[in-house]
């Protein structure tokens, strides 16, 4: 089942059993696909490819991670745990994540190959650090993974 399907679904379910909060957020990623769709230059009616709802889908977690991070240095608590509530339901339609522990292990592995000790031997200096991170995110996604580039960006800044 197509990701637009499966969230129309639970819309209709969340309606029958009166959830607010997550019907809310299904009706702004419905409403997401559709702004998405004419960005594309398609039509509203159409279905959403999988890889552009996905990425609908991630731009709403970062909003609500920016979000609850503002709230946060607010001191605005309330808010804080209702983003926190809306963004445990997006998280549910995104493929689950690479760990933060294979990617050290490819991390350390790229280090290696491309000859990497520390800062100082870095190639193009602190540009190099980016040239590490890139050979990482292009092996995790040439096998297909779902992975955070900014935890791998946190990663490759430990190690070196």
């Amino acid at each position: 089942m197509k990701i637009q399907e499966k969230i129309r679904e639970e819309l209709k379910e969340a309606m029958k059993n009166r959830e607010e909060v997550r019907l809310m957020v299904l009706k702004s990623l419905i409403a997401g696909f559709t702004n998405e769709l004419i960005s594309l230059g398609k039509k509203p009616q159409e279905p959403i490819e999988d890889k552009d709802a996905l990425n609908v889908i991630k731009k709403a977690v970062k909003q609500r991670k920016d979000s609850i991070e503002q709230y946060g240095k607010g001191g605005r608590e309330d808010l804080v745990a209702s983003e926190k509530a809306e963004l445990e339901i997006l998280e549910k339609y995104l493929p689950e994540m690479m760990s933060e522990e294979k990617i050290r292990e490819i991390a350390i592995a790229k280090k290696a190959e491309l000859g990497i000790e520390d800062a100082t031997n870095l190639p193009a200096g602190k540009a190099g650090a980016g040239i590490l991170i890139g050979a990482i995110l292009g092996q995790i996604k040439s096998t297909g993974e779902d992975v955070d580039g900014a935890l791998v960006k946190k990663v490759v800044e430990e190690l070196i």
